[in-house]
């Protein structure tokens, strides 16, 4: 049964927008800062152009296929089979460490100490429930989040650049080149959410000219977003955001603002539901396309017929990601999602670079471009991320081996 066509140019939009402002900008400066010091803002350009290439190759790819599972179906149709199963493979596991970042991020802003996991972990089932009631429902309260995260990261940009000339921030550790990159890998985390308006492809009114706007806008969005908010926190906080679990909070006490801090806690909360919400959506699409190929079991390929959504989905992907929840930290989830989603838009970009004639809207050269910033910047990420991110790829290619070994027999 396919998914029904309801999301508008704006809904699109909103769900990209919530994907990237609440996927990073409230929790990804610790990290950041700890390995980029005061090359921050380098790796923050790095990350942003990475992110640009990655972009368009996901908006020409879309265009020419809109369907529902983003590049695990255009590597398969473009490249092969293998290599859309790698990509959507890639994608679902990075996705749900990114989950599980977002759910632990809402509890560290929004819950009393002692509280965090449970809280987390009862924002994984909410909105899922919320996802398990049709995409309308999504759309619409990914836009109230997202205006809510808006103002609340206002509030702190204007604060903060009001006491930047008076400000003593910690200075900056020094940089160095692979710190910078390590720090890109980790800010392109924060990046990462236009994938998400084309995962939903099968869902977009008009695809072609939709998908390929709003992955643009989305993204454009976002980068000026994170530009004001990283100068604001370099200028108040300098090195103290390295060791901050609620940067932008303390970034109003120390602009001596402390009394709107709950206000910026209610805003962290809201971006963090926003990206917790459009990643459930987007994981659930590209797990349906995954399983109407058998490339997972495809007892949840099945589409709801009163609410068109992938609900079995749905309830899988967050019962994974609350385990996740239960038993790792931040930063963890933050490195093993980069290394996910950065094989992710390598296959994007492979995918993209193969298509010729009116396929093509973007030179083959920032396919190229991004295609070589994933594989520098999945090779800067902490060491354990990368080698439990392997692992897991590898698991994944022998279940899909012997499963088409068993079929053959």
């Amino acid at each position: 049964m396919p998914l029904a066509r309801r999301l508008t140019l704006g809904d699109a939009v909103a769900i990209g927008l919530g994907s990237m402002i609440g996927a990073g900008v409230f929790a990804v400066w610790a990290p950041a800062v700890g390995v980029a010091g005061s090359g921050i803002l380098v790796a923050l350009a790095i990350a942003a152009v990475v992110a640009y290439c990655n972009a368009t190759a996901s908006a020409q790819l879309a265009a020419a296929h809109p369907v529902a599972g983003g590049t695990y179906a255009y590597a398969r149709a473009e490249i092969g089979p293998w290599w859309g199963f790698i990509a959507g493979w890639g994608f679902v596991i990075g996705k749900i460490a990114s989950c599980a970042a977002m759910a632990m991020t809402f509890a560290a802003y929004a819950a009393p100490a002692g509280w965090q996991v449970p809280v987390a972990v009862a924002a994984v089932g909410a909105l899922a429930a919320v996802n398990c009631f049709g995409v309308t429902r999504t759309a619409a309260l990914t836009r109230i989040l997202v205006v809510c995260s808006l103002l609340g990261l206002a509030l702190a940009v204007g604060f903060g650049f009001a006491a930047a000339p008076t400000a003593s921030p910690t200075p900056l550790p020094d940089a160095t080149a692979y710190g910078v990159l390590q720090g890109a890998g980790l800010l392109f985390f924060a990046f990462a959410g236009y994938a998400r308006i084309a995962t939903m492809g099968e869902e977009v009114v008009d695809p072609a000219r939709t998908i390929p706007r709003a992955i643009v806008f989305a993204l454009g969005g976002a980068v000026l977003v994170y530009v004001m908010v990283g100068l604001a926190v370099v200028l108040v906080l300098g090195g103290d955001v390295a060791d901050s679990a609620a940067p932008l909070a303390d970034l109003l006490v120390a602009a001596g603002a402390s009394a709107w801090a709950p206000l910026i806690r209610v805003a962290a909360a809201a971006a963090s539901l926003g990206a917790l919400l459009a990643l459930l959506t987007g994981i659930g699409r590209t797990t349906l396309a995954m399983a109407r190929e058998s490339d997972v079991p495809r007892f949840l390929a099945k589409v709801d017929e009163r609410h068109q959504v992938p609900q079995r989905a749905e309830i899988a992907i967050a019962v994974i990601v609350i385990a996740i929840v239960l038993i790792a930290d931040l930063r963890g989830a933050i490195g093993f999602s980069s290394f996910g989603v950065l094989l992710y838009y390598l296959i994007a970009n492979a995918a993209a670079f193969r298509q010729t004639g009116s396929a093509r809207r973007y030179p083959r050269a920032l396919q190229v471009l991004g295609a070589l910033g994933c594989l520098v910047l999945v090779n800067t990420l902490p060491v354990i991320a990368t080698l439990v991110g392997g692992a897991v790829v590898l698991l994944g290619v022998a279940y899909r081996m012997l499963r088409l070994r068993l079929a053959r027999t």
